[in-house]
């Protein structure tokens, strides 16, 4: 790539999240690291600059270049992203803005990374620039926020932990939210479950229409459909399945590990790099994995299931969307409101991701007729708030990545973020952050 002017742009800087973002950046920023220079960009220079104001405070702002920019004026993207290496995308939701941003990227050869959670953007544009960006060598990775970073680098965590001959088969992932004061939602998460439901059906034949990927060979039979509500006792949840982006994304790395077991080689990596980058897929393990969001009281399980049941009934026509998106607080009982949560509430919440797994101690078992699981594994991953607080640090570490081993990353193309940061240090950064990974428990003969 040719020098450019910026390291890293924030795109949607003044956003909800967008401002969160500049604040983790600017961390970085005047301290030693490969992030010597940032620019916001955004709609409105004055709001940029309010959000660069927030994001600094108590000190003084300091001097960042605030680039007008907007995704219904291509040029405007396209000059904004021949300007630096790396745009961070946090205009969402990505299905209604999230294109003319990928296509300017790939178009000038530059690195993308954003914070959407909606697999129907992300599989739309795997399938219409993927080969593109291959060639551009422009490197386009979404779900670099709580969708999907702590689920990928979490599974790649817990499968390391089942050491051969023990093999995994199923794990599921339960995600409790916790706080000392009201839990808020980020709007955007809310805003995009309404209009998963409205393009559910373009998101079917998507997948109709393109070839089949490669399975990953998961060792003994399906699990079980299991209940949709379930109380986990161990870990003192009541837990409901979630229709996740997690899941979506962990399937799509693992269908690209199948089809590239020792992983994607980097654009220029070095013998060493290609030797750990092999060493550690051949510890990964591929499983059924599922996501449940769990809650200490039953209670909180009917609140999830009424506003789930609000988006699937209003969701799929025109008049329910625009009411459910303009009363976001009446339809999901309080859990989301229009003004985002207030600076204590993102403070006081934080999440833990439990990942359950059973599987064998022995892959021999696997193949035997009616051997069930007889080994369990609990792992966890946990830190601060999800939307405003793990959301930026995990983008942030991905850039951070994304700028200093270039070189050991994949030339380009349209990737999920475990395919691409797997092999690289980011558990480590996160951990050094504030995301913590634990093992918590392994059990044998369960039967």
């Amino acid at each position: 790539m040719a020098v450019r002017e910026f390291d890293l742009i924030i795109f949607g800087a003044s956003g909800f999240t967008g401002k969160y973002v500049v604040r983790e950046a600017l961390k970085f920023l005047s301290a030693p690291g490969p992030l010597r220079s940032l620019a916001l960009a955004g709609r409105s220079p004055s709001k940029l600059a309010a959000a660069l104001q927030w994001a600094a405070a108590p000190s003084p702002p300091p001097p960042l270049p605030l680039i007008p920019a907007d995704v219904s004026d291509p040029d405007s993207l396209l000059a904004l992203c021949g300007r630096t290496r790396l745009v961070l995308d946090c205009v969402g939701p990505f299905r209604l803005y999230g294109e003319p941003v990928v296509a300017a990227c790939v178009e000038a050869g530059t690195d993308y990374l954003d914070i959407s959670g909606e697999p129907e953007f992300m599989e739309r544009m795997e399938a219409k620039y993927h080969e593109q960006a291959e060639k551009a060598g422009s490197l386009v990775v979404s779900a670099c926020g709580f969708d999907s970073v702590p689920a990928e680098m979490g599974l790649m965590f817990h499968s390391r932990q089942w050491v051969p001959p023990a093999v995994p088969n199923r794990v599921e992932a339960y995600l409790s939210l916790e706080s000392e004061r009201r839990i808020v939602g980020n709007l955007g998460t809310y805003e995009s479950a309404v209009l998963g439901v409205a393009n559910v059906r373009q998101l079917q034949d998507l997948r109709k229409s393109r070839p089949k990927r490669a399975r990953p060979m998961i060792p003994g039979p399906a699990p079980p459909k299991g209940p949709l509500v379930e109380h986990n006792k161990a870990l003192g949840l009541w837990a409901l399945k979630l229709p996740s982006a997690d899941a979506v994304v962990v399937r799509r790395t693992l269908a690209m590990l199948a089809e590239n077991p020792h992983g994607l080689p980097g654009a220029n990596e070095s013998y060493e790099h290609a030797e750990k980058r092999k060493a550690y897929w051949s510890t990964v393990k591929p499983a059924h994995f599922g996501v449940k969001i769990g809650t200490k009281s039953i209670l909180g399980i009917f609140r999830f299931m009424v506003t789930g049941l609000f988006i699937g009934l209003f969701g799929a026509f025109a008049v329910g969307r625009s009411l459910l998106l303009k009363f976001p607080e009446i339809f999901s009982l309080g859990w989301f409101r229009k003004t985002g949560p207030t600076e204590e509430e993102v403070r006081s919440a934080l999440f833990n991701m439990w990942f359950v797994g059973h599987g064998y101690n022995d892959i021999s078992l696997a193949s035997q007729s009616g051997k069930k699981p007889d080994t369990e594994v609990i792992t966890r991953v946990s830190g601060p708030e999800i939307g405003y607080l793990t959301t930026p640090i995990t983008l942030l570490q991905c850039a951070l990545i994304v700028l200093s081993e270039r070189e050991n990353l994949p030339k380009g193309g349209v990737l999920t973020p475990g395919i691409v940061f797997g092999p690289t240090d980011l558990q480590k950064r996160l951990q050094d952050n504030g995301i913590s990974f634990d093992v918590i428990s392994t059990r044998a003969s369960l039967h």
